[in-house]
């Protein structure tokens, strides 16, 4: 027997709207497939934020009858989106990260709009929600979740979340935050990553014996910090690394961080652009607690999880939907994680 509903809910699946315009086709759309033995379901919500949500518990049910309910949907929700915009002040006052714990359940922002980030002040996500929004004030957490509870609990107007790395690849962590949660994606931007080497000042980097950093910045400057026979440590962030190696007042002690992280905490570069690839880009998501309207004036992308019984053939019945209308998919990503909900 099979179920069929419509829900708001996207504790189990997540399919958002994005702008991010291409030149080749009316809809970049972005495919995430999760399998599972004994459950197969298919969630879709593109323009309208309208989401479907189809349970079988007959593990007869046909991967035929899936593919055919997720091309229904397809041909009810092709349109565009746009993205808002706001500024951004950063608080030269450095404000502690928000845990958990400082989370109060309100009705209103206040005033200002205000934008989550993971990290301390001056890390790379602080700057992609300057981009994102210029005019707004940026708002510090400690964790990825707390990041998305602190919109969903109106401490905040929107979440800035990365989400892929030109180098480092796809963050499936925050993929299962994305299925977990009941944000929307509203828009995205691509944020130049440019790594520096900072030290306090008067350090020079013959004196260097220890780089801290982020586990992915250290390996995106793998090539030069080779070259200073240096020992490499991981830290949580990058801008927690800058802010250790000023606070402590280390001498032999660097930090891989950004040109901003070096003016908040005082500290010197001494080797701008260290990353081994020039075109270092990560993918930053923008969240918030509604769905927008999306315009039709231009493409957009939409991103799709769902999962499917398995068998022979049943991923490409599924896929082939999209291909008969002629959109084309940027990427295919399995979450395998997705087998415990």
């Amino acid at each position: 027997m099979s179920s069929l509903s419509l829900t708001p809910d996207p504790s189990t699946f997540f399919s958002r709207c994005t702008k991010e315009p291409s030149p080749r086709c009316a809809l970049s759309t972005s495919v995430a497939v999760a399998g599972s033995r004994r459950r197969s379901f298919v969630a879709l919500s593109i323009s309208t934020m309208v989401s479907l949500h189809m349970d079988y518990d007959n593990t007869r049910s046909s991967s035929r009858s899936q593919a055919m309910e997720l091309s229904r949907v397809l041909d009810q929700s092709l349109s565009s989106s746009k993205i808002e915009s706001g500024d951004i002040s950063v608080s030269r006052s450095l404000p502690k990260p928000l845990t958990a714990s400082d989370l109060v359940e309100v009705t209103s922002t206040g005033p200002r709009f205000r934008v989550a980030y993971q990290g301390l002040p001056g890390a790379y996500s602080e700057s992609a929600a300057a981009k994102a929004y210029p005019k707004c004030e940026a708002v510090p957490c400690e964790q990825f979740e707390t990041t998305f509870e602190a919109v969903e609990r109106w401490q905040v107007d929107r979440a800035v979340l990365p989400i892929e790395n030109s180098l480092g690849g796809s963050i499936h962590r925050n993929y299962d935050l994305l299925i977990r949660h009941k944000l929307h994606i509203v828009g995205e931007v691509r944020f130049a990553v440019r790594h520096c080497l900072l030290a306090n000042r008067g350090v020079k980097k013959e004196n260097l014996r220890r780089v801290l950093s982020h586990p992915q910045a250290l390996a995106q400057c793998e090539h030069t910090l080779t070259k200073l026979a240096v020992v490499k440590e991981a830290v949580d962030d990058t801008a927690g690394a800058a802010q250790f190696v000023s606070i402590n007042q280390f001498r032999d002690t660097a930090a891989v961080a950004s040109s901003l992280a070096s003016k908040i905490y005082g500290l010197d570069i001494l080797v701008h652009d260290i990353q081994d690839d020039s075109d270092n880009i990560t993918r930053f998501l923008m969240l918030a607690r509604e769905p927008i309207i999306p315009k039709v004036d231009r493409p957009f992308k939409t991103s799709v999880v769902f999962s499917l019984e398995e068998g022979p053939g049943v991923l490409f019945k599924a896929l082939a939907v999209f291909a008969m209308r002629n959109i084309n998919l940027t990427k295919v990503l399995p979450l395998y994680f997705l087998r415990g909900l």
